[in-house]
């Protein structure tokens, strides 16, 4: 039965002066239908309505074309040349990366992989991935494929809500000269963190607050900005600060030669790009005592105050939840903090103050240029 809908599928098409399978709007793949491709698409009507099975096979590049975005359910490629994406190609169900990239131009970064829903994809590796860009549509979690065209560097997205829209690239590019960017000078970062890597880095486009994974491998050369793999953070070029800052190394794993490292919260849009970074040794990094706030008015501990502020006022801090979600932040801090978010993010029930339990804070000194971090408990109840 699959064979004979193959035949009728390709029934349906005609061959224009451009080498390839045109599609004029005749095209369906029905349910647990199969249309393998071994020539270029060039899809000019609708195509979207499918079921069943599109793959891209071969040992010879081919292309995808047309004014129409193709929306396929389950997607294949096992083409060794790989395929190029001249429009955007969408998946709703399962692809399927058997050999072969898919690959897109970074100077285009509308033309894209695209994942929607319930996507997913299974069997992603060096020798077959997105060598360019991969969105996803109405997803929360969602490891994006994404690499060059010889290894994969995946990158890891959880949000906090659902993602309308998110978009991923891996660049093996110096962000001090980028392609496709004006040039991120890695000079510019604060004291608290002591290198950035000049061989690459991922764009990330994305409104939601969310973390980050991002890996590391052998061709990163981690030994070069970072002694110890537990110094190793994301960092991230601010687009309202114009230079590059720490996102956080909640969790890392790995030696020198691979490992992965995970952010704070924080959105993506606000950052034109993200990398790996390492921070500076602990004389710059150093550890105030941990603290207890009790905001009920007994006049003991029901504000955060940490002495050292007093003789430095041109300070900032910022507080994190356990989850790394940012719940308060403040310039010349002097003992603002009562157990209340001034975060406008996704903090419920912001008027009956935050949950109790310990947070973490950083504080920063800036006529010092030192950082300062630690943990606090608030306890909303004595």
């Amino acid at each position: 039965m699959n064979n004979i809908r193959y035949i009728m599928l390709l029934a349906t098409c005609w061959l224009s002066a451009q080498t390839g399978l045109y599609n004029a709007g005749n095209i369906r793949i029905h349910d647990e239908g199969k249309l393998g491709f071994h020539t270029n698409l060039i899809n000019d009507n609708s195509f979207d309505t499918n079921l069943g099975l599109a793959g891209f096979y071969g040992s010879t590049s081919v292309s995808v074309s047309g004014a129409f975005i193709p929306v396929f359910f389950d997607t294949e490629i096992a083409n060794d040349g790989g395929v190029d994406l001249l429009t955007s190609l969408s998946s709703l169900n399962n692809t399927n990366f058997v050999v072969g990239d898919f690959r897109t131009s970074r100077a285009q970064p509308d033309i894209s992989f695209n994942f929607i829903d319930d996507a997913f994809f299974v069997g992603e590796g060096d020798p077959t991935k997105i060598d360019g860009y991969a969105t996803i549509t109405g997803i929360q979690g969602f490891t994006f494929p994404v690499g060059d065209a010889v290894h994969l560097r995946e990158l890891s997205l959880n949000s906090d809500v659902m993602n309308s829209f998110a978009r991923c690239a891996y660049f093996f590019e110096d962000p001090n000269n980028p392609s496709q960017f004006p040039g991120f000078d890695t000079a510019l970062r604060p004291r608290d963190i002591a290198a950035i890597s000049n061989l690459e880095f991922w764009h990330l486009e994305g409104n939601e607050i969310s973390t980050v994974t991002l890996t590391w491998n052998s061709r990163s050369s981690i030994s070069t900005i970072a002694a110890d793999p537990g110094s190793v953070t994301v960092v991230g070029w601010s687009k309202s600060e114009g230079r590059w800052t720490e996102l956080g190394n909640v969790a890392v794993s790995g030696d020198l030669n691979s490992g992965f490292v995970t952010s704070f919260s924080f959105v993506p849009n606000e950052y034109a790009v993200l990398s790996l970074g390492s921070l500076a040794e602990p004389v710059e990094l150093l550890t105030l005592d941990n603290y207890i706030v009790t905001p009920n008015g007994d006049g003991i501990n029901d504000f955060l105050e940490i002495p050292e502020l007093v003789d430095n006022p041109n300070n900032s801090i910022r507080i994190f939840d356990r989850r790394g979600l940012k719940v308060f932040e403040m310039e010349n801090y002097s003992n603002e903090f009562t157990g209340y978010s001034n975060v406008d993010n996704l903090v419920i029930a912001k008027d009956l103050g935050l949950p109790e339990g310990v947070y973490f804070y950083l504080v920063t000194l800036n006529d010092l240029g030192l950082n300062y971090q630690g943990f606090l408990f608030l306890d909303q109840q004595n």
